[in-house]
């Protein structure tokens, strides 16, 4: 596809990011009031020097008086959006082609969810009317389809399967006992992991990512006007997203162990970025670990690892926090839940603090790399939306 990218041309001056917690004792203006007046703070500027406003959220309010009334916003276009769990990058990534384009100097992206109100136990997804014919089955359901067809056609034991899924748990939890922001703060053993009662397949409760509540927020401006805000400013090397057209679902020749729009989204990112070797050249990446057997195929739809190897490269420890990748070194979603609309901006404040040194002594990846990658994916095997940004310091 013709993607030209704006690399190096929008800088991300400022970010603020809550806790991801069960906010019982606040609301979603809380939230959103807490991330923006972070980013302000981090930025150095008020609500009135941010020209323009994108607001990620799925089910938290309806246009951008949901955001407008709380901040309080005189004369200002906010733009709500929505792309499944991609909802916050899909905001971050408007923000930044409207700075790149020319129309507005300095822009906001926030995202913003309170699943916990919603009274349901996972994310309550609303949808449209519809023939009836679509899938009924929960996400855990379609997921957990991925772990024996991986097993099948790389020829791995079940056992040693079993290993490397909950090696990403054992990982990402490890990671999240040493995040403050994050909602689950314990490490859990891999023992614990493996005999967790199942919830679809061979997924078991710790093999699935929570929900939680939580905001994030970031503040964009020209990258020859980033030094104005701030002396560390991140640079967008590459904003990619892709919306699946269902055809996995229908085509006999899909065979579960691949999302081909994470792999169509890395391919395009990788190539505004100019990073032909991502394993080596990244510093860290974010990515959407909704459940333990996405992130490994994950590693290979993002070209971390060769088709079939991920499940070892994960049991080697490859991407530990002292890893040759750290992946998720925050905690990832298995460690903080997902908020939809937040998610993607909270992965890019993991980006922000890592890259410009101020992660917390016990997860600080040890890197002189410069590039940090983040990713969300929405949806379903075989139908899917998913999203691809790199960040560099430099």
């Amino acid at each position: 596809m013709a993607s030209h990218g704006i690399k190096d041309r929008v800088a991300v001056v400022g970010m603020g990011c809550t806790r991801f917690v069960e906010h019982w004792d606040l609301g979603l203006d809380d939230l959103l009031i807490d991330a923006a007046n972070e980013a302000y703070t981090s930025a150095g500027v008020d609500k009135a020097a941010v020209d323009a406003y994108w607001l990620g959220t799925a089910q938290g309010g309806m246009s951008g008086i949901t955001l407008a009334r709380p901040l309080q916003l005189e004369h200002k276009p906010v733009t709500r959006v929505e792309n499944y769990c991609a909802t916050g990058a899909e905001a971050f990534r408007q923000a930044s082609y409207a700075v790149a384009s020319g129309a507005y100097d300095v822009a906001m992206a926030i995202g913003v969810e309170k699943t916990k109100d919603s009274g349901y136990q996972g994310l309550a997804a609303v949808n449209p009317p519809n023939d009836g014919t679509l899938r009924t089955l929960t996400a855990a359901a379609m997921f957990s389809m991925v772990a024996p067809a991986y097993a099948d056609k790389f020829g791995v034991d079940p056992d040693k399967l079993r290993e490397s899924m909950a090696h990403v748990a054992y990982k990402n939890h490890y990671n999240g006992a040493r995040n403050t922001r994050a909602q689950f703060r314990r490490e859990v053993s891999m023992e614990t992991i493996c005999a967790s009662p199942k919830v679809a397949g061979t997924l078991g409760v710790f093999d699935c990512a929570g929900v939680a509540d939580g905001a994030a927020a970031a503040i964009v401006c020209r990258a020859e006007d980033a030094h104005r805000y701030t002396d560390k400013p991140l640079f967008v090397k590459a904003l990619s997203f892709v919306a699946g057209n269902g055809s996995g679902l229908t085509d006999p020749d899909y065979d579960y162990t691949t999302f081909p729009e994470v792999a169509a989204t890395a391919r395009d990112a990788y190539a505004q970025a100019g990073v032909t070797d991502p394993r080596r050249e990244l510093a860290l990446a974010e990515v959407h670990d909704c459940f333990t057997i996405t992130e490994l195929v994950l590693m290979e739809d993002l070209g971390f690892s060769e088709r079939g190897a991920a499940w070892r490269d994960e049991i080697d420890g490859v991407f530990d926090l002292d890893g040759e990748l750290p992946v998720n070194p925050d905690g990832g979603l298995k460690s903080f839940g997902h908020p939809v609309g937040a998610s993607g901006l909270r992965m890019m404040f993991e980006a922000w603090l890592q890259l410009r040194g101020e992660a917390p002594t016990e997860r600080t990846v040890d890197s002189e790399k410069s590039l940090a990658l983040t990713h969300n994916l929405g949806g379903y095997p075989g139908e899917m939306v998913s999203f691809v940004s790199i960040l560099g310091r430099d």
